[in-house]
């Protein structure tokens, strides 16, 4: 139950790893993927490891106007606010300056040296991410298991699910630009309801999930009506 549960508080990583991994030169993108992914589970194990140090997190440091404010309130806020900004920048570069992508130079060493760059700032927000969320799986992990080995291994057998399941989901995240709107519009209601639950308003997650599903399956019929419609216009046309 809890592997299951873990995988599906990953749902969320994997979207955000996939798209940022997307804007990487193809040859990167594999190892991206690999360090994103790894990052997040040691960065999960860490955290099991430190489990006092983890439910110390829950209690107030100061309080603003009657609400008081933990450290995991903090990193949630911290970190949805990030997701929030991130998943909207990455909407207006896919939807208004998606030509902003290609970078003008035309060297080899150049574009060599760029697409490096850019890997190593990919993988810092992976890293920043991935923290946020592993707070929130393990603090669930808690909640509802008292061995630590049980913990270990659910969270090494969902994030081994995450890594097989990262490449495909991504691909076809990037086959559809339409998908990829739809997966950024999730991230962003994944950061309200961190920064919601930072301040003690509960959204639960069933509804966001359940909001996704049904928009990826209009968009599935969507795809799938778009296909038929190519299909029938490439052999209604006359070939040379």
């Amino acid at each position: 139950m809890l592997t299951a549960l873990e995988i599906v508080l990953g749902i969320d990583n994997i979207i955000f790893i996939s798209i940022l991994v997307g804007r990487l030169p193809a040859h990167l993108r594999d190892k991206a993927r690999r360090l994103g992914l790894g990052f997040a589970m040691v960065s999960r194990l860490l955290l099991l490891f430190t489990l006092s140090w983890v439910m110390g997190l829950t209690v107030d440091l100061f309080s603003v106007l009657g609400k008081g404010f933990s450290g995991r309130d903090l990193v949630l806020l911290s970190g949805g606010l990030f997701l929030l900004y991130k998943a909207s920048h990455e909407i207006f570069v896919e939807v208004e300056a998606r030509e902003q992508d290609v970078p003008p130079q035309t060297d080899a060493l150049a574009l060599k040296a760029a697409g490096n760059k850019l890997f190593w700032v990919i993988i810092g927000q992976i890293a920043v991410i991935d923290i946020v969320f592993s707070l929130d799986s393990v603090i669930t992990a808690v909640g509802m298991v008292d061995q630590i080995s049980v913990m270990v291994a659910a969270v090494v057998t969902s994030v081994g699910v995450m890594l097989v399941a990262a490449k495909p989901i991504g691909e076809f995240v990037d086959r559809h630009p339409s998908v990829k709107v739809l997966a950024l519009a999730f991230l962003v209601m994944v950061g309200m309801a961190l920064t919601a639950e930072a301040l003690d308003q509960q959204v639960p997650k069933a509804y966001i999930y359940a909001a996704m599903a049904f928009s990826l399956a209009v968009e599935a019929l969507n795809i799938r009506a778009r296909g038929k419609r190519l299909a029938a216009v490439k052999a209604t046309s006359p070939t040379v």
